[in-house]
């Protein structure tokens, strides 16, 4: 995404530096290698509570709203009309791609060799599910409700979410691993056999009601895009972020005391803290980057943003194909870090040194597609 100040004429790096961040954090949480337990921060939360790996998700859906700036200021002068449907066409495409995602990561291997889930069992929901469905209906709004409406349609999405899994739950838990109404509403509407099951309970952590707070995300970033849009490299720009950050984050806080803070159920809680912190980091990048233009680190991270949708389908293909066995009943990815990183630093820094290993072979095709302008768009 490319946005430009409407003073200078230039695009600011730091939503580039932002999205490239979110997309190595993503690699990295997501690729611990084997052999060894991870770092606690790098693991996500067992259910209530919060890590830096839970803060992953949020931030890339908080870079979707800032990229949705983009994508209505472009069609600026077409009716609404051409717009939404240049939106639903997006996020339709995003959507089937992450379907055909999930049916390729379902790849297991049989004693007749490999094998795939058919659509009866096809998990529908997914990251890339979760993606286009936030991206539509923060779309939608955006397109018909302007920017002060918006922040009140925000407040409303996390009352009302909060309003149904406190009355919606059953056995007096509604907050519950298997009491709460998100999975109930999956467990009816999708059945067991379209649903994530981990450690041996049956809940999607991308579920169709809490799609519902996962898309205030993207309007906290699609009104913090329009913001810096309309006012550029301004040292009230960060004065204004870290404020807003910090009171945000404060909220989500104190709700959290009666609405837990949640990464799997996406609490309100939660999108308020990652919201702050998000908001936060924004203010830090855009003081370093565009005020005191500081170049470190920045054309590494930029390589990521500009391609971040190929950066995270890539990383996924890349990672399936070192499941592969390599003798027995030894897979690549074991293979890989016994021979190698659990060699070289026995534990959890082993298993993070086969993620960042992982992620710069990720980044070095980035930066080639980059080099060659070769940018996957929807």
């Amino acid at each position: 995404m490319k946005l430009r100040s409407n003073d200078a004429g230039q695009r600011l790096q730091s939503l580039d530096v932002f999205r490239g961040l979110t997309m190595f954090l993503m690699i990295i949480v997501n690729t611990q290698g084997s052999g060894a337990v991870p770092y606690r921060q790098l693991m996500h939360a067992d259910w209530n509570g919060f890590t830096l790996t839970d803060l992953v998700f949020p931030s890339f859906l908080f870079a979707m709203g800032n990229a949705l700036v983009f994508a209505i200021s472009k069609g600026r002068g077409q009716p609404k009309s051409e717009l939404l449907r240049r939106i639903v066409k997006r996020s339709l495409l995003i959507f089937l791609v992450g379907l055909a995602l999930s049916w390729y990561t379902s790849m297991h291997f049989t004693a007749d060799g490999i094998a795939f889930v058919g659509p009866a069992h096809l998990r529908i929901l997914a990251v890339l599910q979760r993606l286009a469905l936030c991206y539509g209906l923060a779309g939608l709004l955006a397109v018909y409700i302007r920017p002060g409406g918006l922040w009140v349609c925000a407040v409303v999405l996390l009352l009302v979410y909060w309003i149904l899994l406190y009355l919606g739950g059953s056995g007096g838990q509604p907050y519950g691993e298997t009491t709460n109404l998100v999975r109930l509403i999956d467990l009816r509407v999708l059945g067991t056999a379209h649903m994530y099951r981990e450690h041996g309970l049956l809940f999607d952590p991308e579920g169709l009601l809490s799609t519902l707070p996962a898309t205030v995300n993207v309007i906290a970033g699609y009104l913090t895009g329009q913001y810096l849009l309309k006012k550029g490299r301004d040292v009230a720009v960060v004065q204004w972020l870290s404020v807003v950050g910090v009171f945000v984050l404060g909220a989500g806080l104190l709700w959290s005391l009666q609405f837990p803070i949640n990464k799997k159920l996406w609490t309100s809680s939660f999108v308020l803290v990652t919201t702050g912190i998000d908001l936060l980091c924004m203010a830090m990048l855009f003081y370093w980057v565009e005020m005191r233009q500081w170049k470190g680190g920045v054309s590494f991270f930029t390589v990521l943003g500009k391609n971040p949708l190929f950066v995270y389908i890539f990383s996924n293909l890349l990672l399936i194909f070192l499941i592969w066995p390599v003798g027995g009943d030894t897979i690549g990815v074991d293979w890989i870090n016994a021979v190698i990183f659990q060699r070289l630093a026995p534990g959890p820094l082993g298993s993070l040194l086969f993620a960042l290993a992982f992620a710069l072979l990720c980044w070095v095709v980035a930066w080639w597609m980059d080099r060659k302008k070769i940018y996957l768009r929807l």
